[in-house]
């Protein structure tokens, strides 16, 4: 029978007995005392429920009603909260937060008491020592931050930052959670990828086809977006989360490409976002700019990293033959419409080896020579355009190439827009 199954039948004289029982069983605080009643009298503490009891357990046995020095159940653990609280406070010494959590971590023998508790005096109107702990740290550390003229609040979600107590080792262990900035990149030239790119041959080593650097491209839109980040949020590490990548060699033009920034243990929140971009956008000139930074919620990297956007592309494409201006645009027309497309074969290495089906919204163009034309193509997100245009051996299906029968290839590619609504 369970704890909740056996008492919820008792009457208020039952309730009563019980609870002098447990008073009698071994010197209890008032708090742990009233935490068996938690769920009963509004507008009361557990030590205010502990205390009533103890009262009319006096009144019955005729014993002062002393809270004992010691007590069997927490063993002392909830009169070092304020303790605890200090150690917090003293951990998190130079970070900037508003919000925080505690947590507790029980040891082997409040384990036990625990369970026993519930098997030899079960309550439904119980509450965990963990609850109990928690309330007590966290009053705790609000009082010790008022003392000092600073305010924070309790955030169960995605607290700044996050303690566990662990009442075993008598430790205190912080977590200073990421700080993260939206924001929208453009790629202004070619050949940089969006993030860093270990060197093929010595994974990261150094050696001499990278010239010792660890790197195939000696940098990246995150190593030109990060450092700025990092320097005005004091941070030990970061990331840039892109709403995926244009390829190495393409652009990425128009009011650019989402992505959150990620500061790893931050000693600042706030910063001056206006500085950071002017800085990036001056330091990477003619290379990489940034516009519409904004700080950001933890949960918007997984949305920029599902993002299934449709995005608008221009490509020059060259022809292994001439061809006419009706045959491209009948070409385009018939590219209209559902693609099947398979991993396409220089990403296949890292990708799945799968046939997606991708639509192509809208494609118009026009002949500069012959033998070369400009094309202007919206599709969904996660078409491969190069392979849209080359055929990929068969594996794109239908292609630029299969609908003219003349070989074609993409020689320049720009992202011109990506159509989100972040």
């Amino acid at each position: 029978m369970g704890e909740g199954a056996r008492a919820v039948k008792l009457s208020p004289m039952d309730k009563l007995r019980e609870a002098l029982k447990l008073v009698s069983a071994g010197p209890i605080c008032d708090t742990c005392l009233g935490r068996r009643y938690a769920k009963l009298g509004r507008g009361l503490s557990n030590a205010e429920r502990g205390r009533a009891i103890r009262v009319l357990w006096a009144m019955e046995t005729g014993n002062e009603p002393v809270e004992p020095d010691r007590c069997w159940v927490c063993d002392g653990a909830l009169s070092r909260a304020e303790e605890y609280a200090r150690r917090a406070l003293e951990a998190v010494e130079g970070y900037e937060f508003e919000t925080f959590l505690f947590g507790v971590h029980l040891s082997p023998y409040h384990e036990a008491v625990e369970d026993f508790l519930r098997k030899r005096f079960p309550s439904p109107w119980a509450e965990p020592l963990q609850r109990d702990m928690n309330r007590a740290l966290g009053r705790a550390f609000e009082a010790l931050l008022a003392s000092e003229g600073k305010e924070a609040t309790v955030d169960f979600r995605h607290p700044h930052v996050r303690f566990t107590v662990d009442l075993w080792k008598g430790a205190v262990e912080v977590y200073i959670a990421p700080a993260y900035f939206f924001g929208r990149y453009r790629k202004l030239v070619r050949g940089i990828p969006q993030t860093h790119w270990p060197c093929r041959e010595c994974r990261g080593k150094g050696c001499p086809r990278c010239n010792y650097t660890g790197k195939m491209y000696p940098t990246s839109v995150e190593e030109l977006i990060l450092p700025a980040f990092m320097e005005a949020c004091g941070g030990e590490g970061g990331h840039l989360h892109g709403a995926g990548r244009e390829d190495v060699d393409a652009r990425m033009l128009g009011r650019g490409r989402p992505f959150v920034v990620e500061v790893e243990r931050p000693r600042r929140r706030k910063v001056d976002l206006r500085a950071v971009a002017e800085r990036i956008n001056a330091d990477a000139k003619e290379k990489v700019e940034v516009l519409d930074l904004r700080p950001a919620p933890p949960e918007l990297v997984r949305r920029v990293k599902d993002l299934k956007a449709r995005k608008r592309y221009l490509a020059r494409v060259s022809f292994a033959a001439p061809i006419t201006e009706e045959q491209l645009l009948k070409a385009l027309a018939g590219l209209r419409g559902e693609i099947h497309q398979r991993t396409p074969t220089r990403v296949r290495h890292r990708r799945a080896d799968l046939v997606r089906v991708r639509r192509v919204h809208a494609a118009s163009g026009e002949l500069l020579s012959p033998t070369e034309a400009e094309i202007e193509i919206l599709c969904d997100g996660g078409l491969y355009v190069k392979e849209l245009v080359s055929g990929d051996g068969g594996g794109t299906h239908p292609s630029l190439s299969e609908l003219l029968g003349v070989e074609a290839r993409v020689t320049e590619l720009d992202v011109l827009e990506v159509l989100d609504d972040l």
